[in-house]
């Protein structure tokens, strides 16, 4: 991005979400931007790259207070550490995050450009992108409300549309006033604004003066404003996170700053610009910028395809053979399988609701599961028993814990464990194994430069995650 536009264009990352039509790759607790979908990095890692550098700030996060360790994580190894990272308690759309980060920026430098992102985009011409970044900071300065609109490329059904108005804005090229926000409209209506060459897709991003905006926002939604304003009072740090007060913010009505804010303001504009830009909102969207073989197979992992065309087919472990079929999503991950037409990807998380309606766990995680020392992955479970391969980083260490019903055998297939039992510490190296009984205070630490790989067994009347006391924790969790 040129020189020209800095200082003062702070990236917000906003990482809230789900993705449920992305299930079963995306859960609740490792959502779509936490992963990799359209190459080597993660969503978020994309979305941070394409805005770091010469012209931009560093950026500031806004995330569901259960994926944090997750995102400083990704962040570190891109990196690109965040100046603020926001924990919502709650989800509360886009209103209420930007007010969040825009009332956080005022309090340092009122003139302040906020670009605001969804973590969860693919952009594949970011040269395109830094250049209308720079026509944007130009309409935003001079007081505008900026939007960016994508240039459509077909009938699309599926997204919103902005309707630029004629001319472009006085003295300030390639940015033109909104003439309306249009919802998701039928066939014909999409294939009308697509012959109308004056409609644009709603992209969802936004380069905001923050006090402008502060005062549109006061102006036409005072309550959310109070809210957040509230929140950000009450707030507190805990390590690398700002938390919010968890009542205030819950009290804030959610709203998308479209609704909010851009469909009532006279001040929105919009700089319509040509990207490769995609939500990923589907697996239908993910198979169109996939790269795709010459029968138009987007395939991921250990496939075999015979007689397959126009298909996404991606798996994570098992091998997957797919014959004499066509315009298919096939998905296998770790506990789970999909299999839909693409044009029905869109109702993935019809699926959702109903695993949420029926209280099953998949749609909440993966069977490896991530924490700030590690992670761990579930192997096998019956009656009174469950197997878990963990993995610890080097340098970190798992909290002083307690368990109420069940005991554990640990066998180190990796590393040097440390190990504290009722207040005893002791090694256990490769091949060697220890037993923690009921009620016992321990702890796990690698004091390695190698990840330490440990088997572990537990067995007793209850094994659920809520069976742990955390006596100390360097984390900060409860």
């Amino acid at each position: 991005m040129p020189a020209s536009t800095a200082p003062g264009v702070f990236p917000v990352l906003l990482s809230g979400g789900s993705g449920t039509r992305l299930w079963p790759a995306s859960r609740s607790l490792y959502p779509k931007q936490l992963l990799p979908l359209v190459g080597e990095r993660t969503l978020l890692q994309d979305t941070a790259l394409r805005v770091s550098g010469d012209g931009f700030a560093a950026p500031t996060v806004i995330c569901n207070d259960a994926h944090r360790f997750i995102v400083a994580e990704q962040l570190h190894a891109a990196g690109l550490p965040p100046r603020r990272t926001i924990l919502e308690p709650v989800g509360r759309n886009t209103a209420p995050a930007a007010a969040l980060a825009a009332l956080d920026l005022a309090a340092t430098d009122p003139d302040a450009l906020m670009l605001l992102l969804p973590s969860d985009h693919r952009i594949a011409d970011r040269a395109a992108f830094h250049v209308a970044i720079e026509t944007a900071a130009a309409a935003a300065r001079a007081g505008h409300l900026v939007t960016f609109g994508i240039r459509p490329e077909r009938p699309e059904t599926g997204y919103g549309y902005i309707r630029q108005g004629a001319g472009p804005l006085d003295g300030l090229d390639g940015a033109f006033p909104v003439d309306a926000f249009v919802e998701k409209p039928d066939r014909a209506r999409a294939e009308s604004y697509l012959e109308s060459g004056d409609h644009a897709w709603n992209s969802g991003i936004f380069l905001l003066p923050v006090t402008p905006f502060l005062e549109e926002l006061g102006r036409l939604r005072p309550d959310i404003l109070a809210a957040c304003r509230a929140a950000l009072d009450g707030s507190r740090v805990d390590l690398d996170f700002l938390r919010l007060d968890e009542a205030a913010f819950a009290a804030c009505p959610a709203e998308s700053i479209d609704y909010a804010v851009m469909e009532h303001t006279h001040a929105a504009a919009v700089v319509p610009v040509e990207m490769g830009w995609s939500d990923v909102g589907s697996w239908n969207t993910l198979w169109e910028v996939s790269d795709k073989d010459a029968d138009g197979n987007a395939l991921k992992g250990d496939v075999i395809a015979r007689d397959v065309a126009d298909s996404y087919v991606a798996t994570d472990g098992p091998l997957v053979a797919v014959l004499g079929v066509r315009d298919l999503v096939v998905v296998v991950d770790d506990d789970s399988v999909l299999i839909t037409p693409r044009d029905r990807s869109q109702a993935v998380k019809d699926i959702v609701a109903e695993l949420r309606q029926r209280e099953r766990p998949e749609h909440v995680t993966h069977s490896t599961v991530f924490r700030p020392w590690g992670h761990y992955t579930s192997i096998d479970a019956g009656e009174r028993f469950q197997v878990k391969q963990i993995t610890v980083k080097p340098g970190a260490r798992l909290s002083l814990q307690m368990h109420h019903h069940r005991a554990e055998h640990w066998i180190v297939v990796q590393g040097t464990a440390k190990v504290t039992r009722n207040g005893d510490e002791y090694m256990v190296f490769e091949n060697e194994s220890t037993y923690i009984p009921v009620g016992d205070a321990h702890s796990l630490e690698n004091p390695g430069k190698v990840p330490l790989r440990l088997i572990e067994v537990q067995s007793g009347s209850y094994l659920g995650e809520d069976d742990i006391v955390r006596l100390d924790d360097i984390y900060g969790r409860k």
